[in-house]
């Protein structure tokens, strides 16, 4: 494969004890320009301490993009709070110009029918209009997640005739059980708008595993994170790949170990 390194997007959570100053500084001395941004770091806040203006200057600054906040949940229980804390990271969003707002599902074990899921999707969009950022809905492949079908997020965009779009997670798809029966026949390329990269080494059985697992990618991934973009680029995918591993080994990490786990992926990829 050849992608353009400007697919390539690095999202924050690899990054837990870098300042948002030094992860901008680190993507920038990738050759890279693009970041994720999200609302769980450390410090709570989406900008650090930083005010939103300093933050636009840092990017414009080093030639970054913002493509999204990471994440509204659980989207699918739009309660007075969740329509509260989904308008306070959209006003967030628009003040430091990041593209979308990913909104995950509740993941608790508590089930929501797929009714209930297009009725918030439909309550949703018009505040996201309002504020002029893109929403992406990312289903998440755990058991206890009541949404995990890539295809059937599809299907509740289609039905609720908004204009959300797709985030694909590699290792969410691999978790789903249903999902490689899915996938080729009704996916819909076009309305994928972020693809989420991670790996896994670990070889316990596919319901065992947690996001203290995902590491960037390697040779011995079990997600076949590798092959996954290889099907993805074959069928006509030209969006952003972002990679989000989330084990907690990163909070060991250095900038220059954060540099080069960026790279051996990225070399693996092409």
């Amino acid at each position: 494969m050849a992608i353009d390194p400007t697919r390539f997007c690095i999202n924050r959570k690899i990054a837990p004890n870098l300042s948002i100053d030094a992860f901008f500084q680190l993507v920038h001395s990738l050759g890279l320009n693009k970041v994720e941004l999200r609302n769980d770091m450390r410090g709570g806040k989406v900008t650090d301490n930083h005010a939103t203006a300093e933050v636009r200057s840092l990017t414009k600054r080093l030639g970054l993009e913002i493509i999204t906040i990471n994440a509204l949940y659980p989207f699918n229980l739009p309660d007075d709070a969740l329509m509260a804390r989904a308008e306070g990271l959209l006003k967030d969003a628009q003040t430091i110009g990041a593209k979308a707002l990913v909104m995950c599902p509740l993941n608790d074990g508590t089930p929501v029918t797929a009714d209930a899921t297009l009725a918030a999707m439909k309550k949703l969009a018009p505040l996201f209009e309002r504020y002029g950022i893109e929403g992406l809905v990312e289903p998440l492949g755990f058991p206890a997640s009541s949404l995990r079908s890539a295809v059937q997020t599809q299907a509740l965009i289609r039905d609720a005739c908004v204009p959300f779009r797709l985030v694909l997670d590699t290792f969410h798809h691999h978790l789903y059980e249903q999902a490689e029966a899915e996938f080729a026949q009704n996916i819909d390329i076009n309305g994928i708008g972020l693809v989420h990269l991670s790996g896994v080494e670990d070889t316990r059985p596919t319901e065992q595993l947690t996001d203290e697992e995902r590491i960037m990618l390697s040779d011995a991934d079990v997600l076949r994170s590798v092959a996954q973009v290889r099907r993805l680029e074959k069928m006509g995918y030209r969006g952003i790949y972002s990679f989000e591993p989330f084990s907690s080994v990163m909070e060991g990490w250095s900038a220059t170990q954060i540099e080069r786990e960026i790279r051996q992926s990225i070399n693996l990829l092409q």
